[in-house]
């Protein structure tokens, strides 16, 4: 499976995959084969991507088209 909304979001922000590797604290290598859909992402990254982009892992992963992400639970305040 590719992730283009991966790159669609990275784009958009204006990061490179070298600069969004360093946020996520990974090298650049490996979350390119996240975008490129070589490798599955682990649950921890997705959650991170969604955080950083203010989306939702559903958005990303394109189960929904709607970008706006879903209301916080009291476990997250």
């Amino acid at each position: 499976m590719c992730y283009k909304r991966l790159r669609e979001m990275r784009e958009r922000h204006h990061l490179s995959q070298r600069q969004l590797a360093a946020e996520l604290d990974m090298p650049q290598p490996q979350y390119n084969r996240y975008e490129r859909g070589l490798r599955d992402i682990p649950t921890a990254v997705l959650i991170q991507l969604a955080r950083i982009y203010n989306t939702s892992a559903d958005y990303l992963l394109e189960l929904t088209d709607d970008p706006v992400p879903y209301p916080k639970s009291e476990k997250e305040s």
